[in-house]
C-alpha cells in the first residue's frame, strides 16, 4: 500500500508540473524571466548602435527620445487620406462592429509609451507615441469569447499589409494604434492617420495609414 500510495503522490506531483508548463501562469513567468534577461541600455547609447539588435531583447528606459527631425522611414511614405472620410474599421468576431471617425478615434481614452524602433541594418529610433487604449477600443467591439487575435490593416485598397498579434500582447499595452508621436500629430511620411506600435518586434511590422483591424 505504502508503495502503491508513494507512486501515485510522485505522479500527482509530476502532472502537476506538466500542467504548470502549459499553464497561463507558466507563460507569464516565462515572459518575466525574459524581459529580467534584458540589456539595459545606458543614456548615452548611439542609435547607430543598435541597427542589428532585436529590440525584444533590450531595456531602453535609459534612451533619450529621438527628435522627430531626426526619424527616418522605410516602404510606403507618401499615402494621402482625408481625415474627414477615413474611418478605422472593427469587425470579425466582434458583437459590436465599429467605424470610427478620426475625431472619433482622438476621443478614446488613450495610451502614452516610449518605445524602440528598429528596421534592422537601416536605422534605429526612440519616440515617445501617443495613441489608442487598445483595452478599451476591444471591450468596446465586445470581442466574442473564442477571438483570440487582431491583425491590422493598411492603407485602404491594394497597397494594404497587415500584421496580426496575439490579443494576450496587445492587453499588456505594448501593441497599440499611434495618432502622435512627440506630443505632436503623426506625420504623413510616419503612418497619418494612425500607424501601429509593436515594442519589441521590429520595424516592418508596424504598419502604416492603419483603417481595418480584424478580430479572429
Amino acid at each position: 500500500m505504502k508503495t502503491r500510495r508513494g507512486f501515485f503522490k510522485i505522479a500527482f506531483k509530476g502532472l502537476t508540473g506538466v500542467a504548470f508548463f502549459f499553464s497561463p501562469l507558466y507563460t507569464l513567468v516565462q515572459k518575466g524571466y525574459a524581459g529580467a534577461k534584458k540589456i539595459v541600455l545606458p543614456k548615452n547609447t548611439r542609435m547607430e548602435s543598435l541597427l542589428n539588435k532585436d529590440p525584444a531583447n533590450l531595456d531602453t528606459r535609459n534612451l533619450e527620445i529621438t527628435p522627430l527631425a531626426e526619424f527616418d522611414t522605410m516602404g510606403l511614405s507618401d499615402f494621402e487620406i482625408d481625415p474627414g472620410n477615413w474611418r478605422l474599421r472593427v469587425e470579425g468576431e466582434v458583437d459590436n462592429p465599429l467605424e470610427l471617425t478620426y475625431r472619433d478615434v482622438m476621443s478614446l481614452p488613450s495610451v502614452e509609451r516610449e518605445v524602440l524602433l528598429i528596421c534592422p541594418g537601416y536605422f534605429a529610433l526612440h519616440g515617445r507615441w501617443q495613441g489608442v487604449d487598445m483595452h478599451h477600443l476591444l471591450k468596446r467591439a465586445e470581442c466574442r469569447a473564442k477571438a483570440s487575435r487582431v491583425s491590422f490593416s493598411g492603407p485602404p485598397g491594394k497597397l494594404s499589409k497587415s500584421e496580426q498579434f496575439p490579443i494576450e500582447e496587445i492587453d499588456t499595452g505594448r501593441v497599440f494604434v499611434a495618432y502622435g508621436v512627440n506630443g505632436r500629430e503623426l506625420p504623413q511620411k510616419h503612418g497619418f492617420p494612425l500607424r501601429l506600435v509593436a515594442e519589441d518586434h521590429y520595424g516592418y511590422r508596424w504598419v502604416k495609414y492603419v483603417a481595418r483591424m480584424t478580430v479572429s
